[in-house]
Order: C-alpha cells, then sequence, then structure tokens
C-alpha cells in the first residue's frame, strides 16, 4: 500500500506554493488560483459554517472555480448559513453534501433536494459530523475563517473557535490541506487557538470581518403572553419539581421567556441556588437579568454571540475566558457537556407527532438538528449521579434495574404562525423516507427519549405513562385544538388527567391571569443593556433607539 493521500497533500502543496512563493501567507487577489491547485473533482471540502460564524470570503472564492475542470465535490459543512454554500451546487462544483444545520437556507435545500440540484448524504448531530471526519469523512481541503493569523500561520478566533479545533484537527493530521480566511494579518497574535503547524495558508479578507449571524439572540418584546404561560408551567411544574442543576436551553423564544423570568417568577418559586446552575449555552442575551442576580455558577458555551463580548470578558467566573481576556469557545465539548453532564434539556421543535418523534425536517423546510439530537436523548453511557436524574428514573422505570434519567422537554405551542398544526398523525420526515429523499426518516428527537411535553394547554409527563396507549393520549391530551388532539380518547385523557400525568396551569397552582410580560425582567433590548451596565452591544438590527 502506498501513502496515496500523503502523496496528493505533498503534490498539492508543492503546486500551490509557487502562487505563495513558499510562503503560507496567500493575497488576496490569488486565492481562486491557490483553491483550483488543492481542489481535485471528487474532494471532500469541508467548509467552516458554525451556528454563527462562517468562511465567507472563501465560500466565495469556491464559485470561481471552473466545473469543467473541477466538480463532484463531496461538502462537508456543519451550518449552511450562506446562499454561496448552495450555489456551489448550482454551479455544478459540488454534487454532494453532509452537514447537521441548515437554519436560513432550509427553505432552499428543500427546493433544491426536491429538483435534485443536489444528494443529501445524512444530516447530523454536530459531533456525529466531528466524529465522522475523523472516520469515513477525512477532509481533504478545509476552509477556516479566524480573527488574526500571523506570518507563521498562528490562528486566533476571539469568542467563535467553535467548530474549527474539531475540523482543523481532523484534516491536518489526516493528510489534509488547511486554508484559513483572517480578518487581520498581525505580527503577534492576542492568543494562539490554532496552531501553526496545523495550518497551510492564511489570507487576509477584504472586509476584514467574517460572517457572524447573532442566532440566539431573541428581543424580549417579542415575547407573548402564550410563552409566559409555557415558561411558567416549565419552571413550576418541571424546575421546581425535580430541581434539576445543569441543563441546556434550545435556541427560542419559549427558553428566551424562562431565562427572562428567573429573577421574578424563579426567586418566587424559591429555585435560587437550588436549580439551574450550571449551564451549556451561548452567552444568550436574555440571561443577563439572570447572571447579574447571581443564578449562575457557570456556563460552557458552544459558541460566541455578537455584542456580548464585552459582557462575557466581565464574567471570567461564569464563562471560560482565558489568560487574553477573551472567551474560549468549543462545540464540540459543550456538545459533550450537554450530551453526558445535563440534567435537563429544553428546545422545540416544528412537528411533533403522536408518538412524541419530532423532526425540523418538513417537506418545504430542512433546518436539521444541530445539537438537539445530542442534547435531547437520554445518555446510555452516563454513570455519575445527580438528584434530578436519579429522581427522573425512578419515576420513569418504577421496576426493574434502578438507573438515572435524563429530562427532555419539549415546549411548543400547539399551532405555529399561519395557524400550522404542530402536532401531526405523521411526520413530513416519514413521507420524505418512503420517497427515497432520505435512507431514514429524518426525526431529530425520537419520542422514547422525551420525559415532557409543554404547550399552552398544560403539561404531559410521559415519564408517568406505563404503556404506549398512554404516552399517545398523554399527548393528544395537550395537543390542543390541532388535529392530533382532537382524536383524542376523552376518558382517557381525563383518567391522566386525575393520575397527575396531564397536568393543566391550575393544577399545579398557576392563575393564567398572571401570565402577563409583567413577569419578565427585561422587556425589550434596552432593558438588557441596562442590565448590563451598558457592556452589551446589540447589533444594528436589534436596536430602535
Amino acid at each position: 500500500m502506498t501513502n496515496s493521500r500523503k502523496a496528493s497533500r505533498l503534490d498539492k502543496l508543492d503546486a500551490a506554493r509557487r502562487i505563495t512563493l513558499n510562503s503560507k501567507v496567500v493575497q488576496q487577489e490569488n486565492i481562486e488560483e491557490l483553491l483550483s491547485r488543492i481542489i481535485t473533482s471528487g474532494n471532500k471540502v469541508c467548509i467552516e459554517g458554525d451556528n454563527q460564524k462562517q468562511a465567507d470570503f472563501l465560500s466565495r472564492a469556491l464559485l470561481g472555480l471552473d466545473p469543467d475542470k473541477i466538480n463532484n465535490l463531496h461538502i462537508l459543512i456543519s451550518t449552511i448559513g450562506l446562499p454561496e454554500q448552495l450555489d456551489i451546487f448550482e454551479t455544478g462544483l459540488a454534487s454532494r453534501l453532509d452537514l447537521a444545520y441548515a437554519g436560513p437556507q432550509g427553505f432552499r435545500l428543500a427546493r433544491m433536494l426536491k429538483d435534485k440540484q443536489l444528494e443529501v448524504g445524512n444530516i447530523h448531530t454536530y459531533n456525529e459530523l466531528y466524529a465522522r471526519y475523523f472516520m469515513d469523512l477525512r477532509p481533504d481541503v478545509c476552509l477556516l475563517c479566524g480573527v488574526e493569523a500571523d506570518r507563521h500561520g498562528n490562528i486566533y478566533m476571539n469568542g467563535s473557535v467553535e467548530d474549527s479545533s474539531a475540523i482543523v484537527e481532523a484534516t491536518a493530521f489526516q493528510q489534509g490541506i488547511v486554508v484559513v480566511q483572517v480578518n487581520h494579518l498581525v505580527e503577534k497574535v492576542r492568543r494562539v487557538d490554532i496552531p501553526a503547524d496545523w495550518v497551510d495558508f492564511v489570507v487576509e479578507t477584504p472586509r476584514h470581518n467574517f460572517h457572524l449571524e447573532p442566532l440566539f439572540t431573541r428581543d424580549p418584546a417579542q415575547i407573548t403572553e402564550s410563552m409566559i404561560l409555557m415558561g411558567m408551567m416549565t419552571m413550576k411544574g418541571i424546575y421546581a419539581k425535580y430541581l434539576p442543576r445543569t441543563l441546556n436551553h434550545g435556541v427560542g423564544f419559549n427558553t428566551a421567556a424562562i431565562e427572562l423570568m428567573l429573577p421574578t417568577y424563579g426567586e418566587e418559586l424559591g429555585l435560587k441556588g437550588k436549580a439551574l446552575t450550571n449551564w451549556v449555552l451561548n452567552p444568550h442575551p436574555t440571561m443577563i437579568p439572570a447572571i447579574e442576580e447571581g443564578w449562575v455558577e457557570s456556563i460552557i458555551p458552544p459558541g460566541n454571540e455578537l455584542g456580548m463580548e464585552k459582557y462575557v470578558e466581565s464574567k471570567p467566573d461564569i464563562f471560560p475566558v482565558g489568560a487574553d481576556g477573551s472567551l474560549h469557545s468549543s462545540r464540540l465539548f459543550a456538545q459533550l457537556a450537554g450530551h453526558y453532564s445535563a440534567d435537563i434539556f429544553v428546545g422545540a421543535s416544528l412537528q411533533i407527532d403522536a408518538l412524541g418523534n419530532s423532526s425540523t425536517v418538513t417537506g418545504e423546510r430542512i433546518t436539521g438538528f444541530g445539537g438537539a439530537p445530542n442534547f435531547g436523548c437520554d445518555a446510555g453511557g452516563r454513570r455519575h449521579t445527580s438528584d434530578a436524574w436519579l429522581k427522573a428514573g425512578r419515576e420513569f422505570n418504577s421496576c426493574g434495574l434502578p438507573r438515572g434519567r435524563k429530562l427532555v422537554v419539549q415546549i411548543v405551542e400547539t399551532f405555529q404562525q399561519g395557524l400550522k398544526e404542530t402536532f401531526v398523525e405523521n411526520l413530513d420526515a416519514m413521507r420524505l423516507a418512503a420517497e427515497g429523499t432520505f435512507p431514514l426518516p429524518p426525526v431529530m428527537i425520537y419520542g422514547e427519549d422525551v420525559s415532557h411535553i409543554v404547550t399552552e394547554e398544560g403539561i404531559a409527563n410521559l415519564l408517568m405513562c406505563r404503556t404506549a396507549d398512554e404516552r399517545e393520549q398523554a399527548i393528544r391530551g395537550v395537543a390542543g385544538y390541532t388535529g392530533v388532539g382532537m382524536k383524542r380518547n376523552k376518558a382517557k385523557v381525563a383518567e391522566l388527567h386525575q393520575r397527575g400525568i396531564i397536568q393543566r396551569p391550575e393544577d399545579i397552582g398557576i392563575s393564567k391571569l398572571r401570565a402577563t410580560r409583567d413577569m419578565l425582567s427585561a422587556r425589550n433590548i434596552k432593558d438588557l443593556v441596562r442590565w448590563s451596565d451598558g457592556l452589551y452591544e446589540p447589533p444594528s438590527r436589534f436596536r430602535n433607539w
């Protein structure tokens, strides 16, 4: 056997260095030519598209390649955040895609898939995709982005390290080539996040600023009374019952409402210091009041959040802040923490069926999964204990071998915008698999992992259900006036209600009249700035003053 990957790498580097004159620094005007010398047809090209930061300059540079000479590329990307990353397929450069999340490009991705403009290998959870980079999806080339680089190739990424460490290690140590776009070339980087000997080429971008999406910023002004009611039920019916100390909140207004009610309703419930102390979470602006009121001991962030840099740097006891004074994030380790260490995950979905299976892949939109399947499942490998984990385990497994159980909560309104029903008899994911679009139904969180479903109608505690029929009727019992809810067995739902498996707001002492915006510790973005003493600097799109 020959060392073909190594030989290919050396040949590509030899051709590329003729452009750079043996320097690692690439001039902007030469980047397309460099890419054409290191990328060949059929290569696996990993583009750094994270939850928030995007290698935008290099993504655009790819479009300058000639599809008659370079084609059939296999694109590996955790998050498709830019239209250019799908343009690659329309031009004929690429044909196959493996991803974790599509977010803003989800609608277009669904159309392109339907029109057979690309082939999707699999939709992954983040750590699953990173693991495959070291196994059967080894990148031939990876295109990253950073804040600073020196002429040797040392890279500083500020708070947005995110996926970078996993991507570059998988590439650099498996005979791939690493190219990094940076905002600035400097004499000495502020901190070394990626060492020089892992990096082959760097290029300073003309805009001096890579694309960074404030994905986790939620304006409190858009939080409704229905969201506040569901948040109150979650806090009193679940948080106060199990007292989980370690947790993850998914992105969304429902969880933002809970975060803003910690200093108000949470204080009233006596949760401070007893629960919700250690978080896996991006620096959510809606966490500022709770942090200021002393609720939080630690936050491990998967990534950064635009505008939160100064505030985070002022809280080194809570966030992982380096000796240089800036945040260091890691999606890989945050995902591991959320999987093994979190007592509870609270998230949402686009569709939930009568068995509790959920998916963010629909006929019109392929959002993907991100970290939800990893956070939202019971970790079979967990062995350390906590009171919340053990209590949930006892409730779920009243007989048999004792073990703990992770709390996995889906908090959704029964109807979405445009009166689209959240609860459905059959997920679109099932139909897409039956049509051959995917080899397996792209389910985000399997119903067997879900412990509770919270809607404006009440809480369904699935841990207490003893049969599949009870689980189904508990879900139908909180599905309201959707088609799924209207098919409930009224007598069975009444029985489940009597047993406490279904709880309405009034059952746990919550008056709907109290579910007003007065419960929020901040009611708009400007309030969050005040709470932060001016350290939070929201992006311009969120400013109305």
